[in-house]
């Protein structure tokens, strides 16, 4: 779509956060008009990278990545100002240069995405945490520059807190995951547990409930070790992340009170339990204060 200005970009965007029902979604609407847009932006420039994976992924009629590298280059050109190739990337460019925002997440993030499309094997949890870094760190990271933050010591507990959503994510979406194929979990962790991608694969919530806690444990940690962020962040966007972390934090608790039997049911919240988050998340706002975090 050649000729898309700012102000259809962004609301492309916007459409595009509003129809997806994502869990990001509530959080944005205590921030700005323009970190709305933003993180609209920036929401859409990783949901387009991520489709792109899922059709061109292992079977389907591109495995090669030449989609994603295709998009990586129509954004790289429309950092340098040639906007004309997708209506999300004037926006994208917009927020880039309004926030400051360094080029290279959004290139990690492509990165992440496409390792997808080769293999979905982790040795370790670094191995692991190396993907959970591309693929939600660096949107979080991202996040950061829209918030505004005080101090340096920000960015190392942003990339924590963006490892917790994903690992929030695995445990989430584990059935959907093992029957394409594709097991985020450390193979060092199955072999200690005792449990072969056969279990994931058929659902063998007994054999596999030790794992998953221990899973979940971890991502835990991550969420704790990401605690002192709140305070860092400008104080008009602490209820945004606010309600982003306690939206991903109350998934994990509701995959914790499942039994871990992810597979006969998707974890997730209903829409009057985001709306009851962004409630008190817009609470917080409004007093001007901060609560203790949702973790």
């Amino acid at each position: 779509m050649p000729g898309v200005d700012l102000a259809a970009s962004q609301a492309y965007c916007r459409r595009v956060a509003r129809r997806s029902r994502s869990n990001f979604y509530y959080a944005f609407l205590p921030l700005s008009r323009e970190q709305r847009d933003a993180m609209c932006a920036v929401y859409a420039f990783a949901r387009h990278a991520d489709d792109l994976s899922d059709d061109s992924g292992p079977g389907a009629a591109d495995g090669s990545g030449q989609a994603l590298r295709a998009w990586r280059s129509a954004a790289e050109a429309a950092l340098a100002g040639a906007c004309d190739a997708h209506p999300i990337l004037p926006a994208l460019h917009h927020a880039a240069g309004r926030f400051r925002i360094p080029s290279h997440y959004l290139w990690e993030l492509i990165d992440g995405v496409a390792s997808d499309l080769n293999s979905s094997r982790f040795e370790t949890f670094d191995d692991l945490y190396r993907y959970c870094y591309q693929v939600a760190s660096t949107v979080g990271l991202v996040c950061l520059h829209i918030f505004g933050f005080c101090s340096s010591e920000a960015l190392p507990l942003g990339e924590k807190l963006g490892v917790a959503f994903q690992l929030t994510n695995i445990l989430r979406d584990l059935r959907e995951d093992a029957a394409r194929g594709r097991v985020y979990l450390p193979e060092q962790d199955l072999e200690r547990f005792q449990v072969t991608r056969g279990d994931l694969e058929a659902g063998r919530v007994d054999r596999l409930r030790e794992l998953l806690r221990f899973q979940a444990d971890r991502a835990e940690q991550h969420y704790q070790q990401a605690a002192p962020l709140l305070d860092l962040v400008h104080p008009r966007s602490r209820a945004s992340l606010w309600i982003m972390t306690a939206v991903y934090h109350r998934l994990l608790e509701r995959v914790r009170a499942s039994g871990y039997d992810v597979f006969s049911r998707r974890a997730g919240l209903s829409r009057p339990e985001k709306i009851g988050i962004l409630l008190q998340g817009l609470k917080l706002h409004w007093m001007g204060g901060t609560a203790p975090f949702p973790a």
